[in-house]
């Protein structure tokens, strides 16, 4: 079977190493991948959708797989379909709930489905007298994708006004801010919930939970996301129910009747509070890091992407591993404030029940480079928490970059308490 991912980062990575774990007689295509995926299989050096649905249509690819949200929000799922081709991913229309902020939040209204109180403005007058109503901190968001960085949380009237400001000009994110999204801030703790749709039915991947500050304890500024674990124990099986009936369930039906029926991965980050399950963002893919703690704790990945594709998730059951899965992200030096000098990768040796999951790499001469951002995620495996950070970390003590920087917390949430 040939399968392409659509993808660069360790989120592709750990996708592909699953599957060839899980399932004989692959061949794997990256497009574009990085240094390390061509260890996986090809890497393909194809930017254009139509290109690349060309190239699946030409080589008889049977699976196309999106990893990455630029390439759903750019369309790539509707191309493969009008050329009959199989791609796991939801449309450019339903990948909205990602691509705009202010597309969501104004869903999750309509289908009442509970959120922060909001503003969706583009107007910064409209922007103050919002602002001046709520009781700081205060969630700015620009509207569009910024691989994880457009939300900024603010102390202050004053500084949210700022920062409004600076998205409106253009001068924060681009374009993608043009039109900004203004939040109550929630006092709660976050987890990232995963469901693996076909339209009508979904199935519920064990729960993570994210660590996007880059500091340890959430200090610092917000990044793509430092670290994960999974299965979460602050998920109880009551918290799970209200997911499912209070969000999933109305998710689905509400896209069907907007004619933008959802397949794919529906990724809710949620805020809970007080136990109950607030949405602060859909994402339309796997999360990264998450997907790197997913990935290796399922049997049976190949088969439930298939039974997306193919509208039949109610005849599959997942099959999960009885462990645990911690991963650390090793970054650059300057992350996420700017780029960093490329630097040799070196690693001791890989301790039993732990892997590497590479991101920002790049093959240089035979030898693998840090070349930037998130570098790779440390992943370690465990029969509990406890036993699967200290695998994830041993690894991490085994690995060398110039300037290597890590959380040492990942997991504090639960071991706090």
């Amino acid at each position: 079977m040939k399968i392409l991912i659509l993808g660069s980062g360790a989120r592709e990575y750990s996708i592909a190493l699953a599957l060839k774990q899980t399932t004989k007689n692959l061949d794997l295509y990256f497009s574009p991948g990085n240094g390390a995926t061509q260890n996986l299989g090809t890497n393909l050096n194809i930017e254009d959708i139509n290109e690349i649905a060309n190239y699946a249509k030409t080589n008889k690819i049977d699976l196309c797989i999106v990893g990455s949200e630029d390439f759903l929000a750019k369309g790539v799922v509707d191309i493969f379909k009008e050329n009959n081709l199989t791609i796991f991913g939801p449309t450019k229309a339903a990948a909205m709930l990602e691509s705009s902020k202010t597309f969501m939040k104004n869903f999750l209204n309509k289908y009442n489905i509970k959120t922060a109180k909001f503003l969706t403005t583009n107007d910064l007058n409209e922007a103050k007298n919002f602002i001046q109503k709520l009781t700081p901190p205060i969630v700015v968001k620009a509207d569009g994708l910024c691989a994880g960085k457009g939300v900024i949380i603010t102390l202050t009237h004053e500084e949210a006004i700022y920062e409004s400001k600076k998205m409106l000009d253009g001068k924060s994110f681009g374009d993608a801010g043009k039109s900004i999204v203004i939040e109550e801030f929630l006092e709660g703790y976050e987890l990232s919930i995963f469901a693996i749709c076909d339209g009508d039915d979904f199935i519920l991947l064990p729960v993570a939970q994210d660590h996007k500050k880059l500091l340890d304890e959430d200090k610092g500024p917000n990044t793509g996301g430092m670290g994960a674990y999974a299965p979460s124990p602050l998920a109880s099986e009551e918290l799970l129910e209200k997911i499912k009936k209070d969000i999933i369930i109305p998710t689905l039906e509400g896209m069907k009747k907007e004619n933008k029926e959802f397949h794919g991965v529906l990724f809710i980050g949620a805020m809970i509070v007080k136990n109950e399950p607030y949405v602060l963002e859909f994402n339309v893919r796997f999360g990264d890091p998450e997907c790197e703690v997913l990935m290796p704790l399922i049997k049976n990945p190949l088969e439930l992407i298939l039974a997306s594709t193919q509208k039949h998730l109610k005849d599959i059951k997942l099959e999960l591993k009885n462990e645990f899965a911690v991963g650390v992200v090793c970054a650059s030096k300057n992350y996420p404030y700017k780029n960093s000098e490329k630097s040799e990768i070196i690693i001791k040796s890989i301790p039993e029940n732990s892997h590497i999951s590479y991101a920002g790499v790049s093959l240089e001469n035979n030898q693998l480079m840090a070349s930037g951002g998130r570098i790779l995620v440390c992943v370690g495996l465990g029969k509990n928490l406890k036993e699967a950070k200290q695998k994830a970390y041993d690894l991490c003590d085994n690995i060398h970059f110039e300037g290597k920087q890590f959380r040492k917390d990942i997991g504090f949430w639960v071991f706090k308490k």
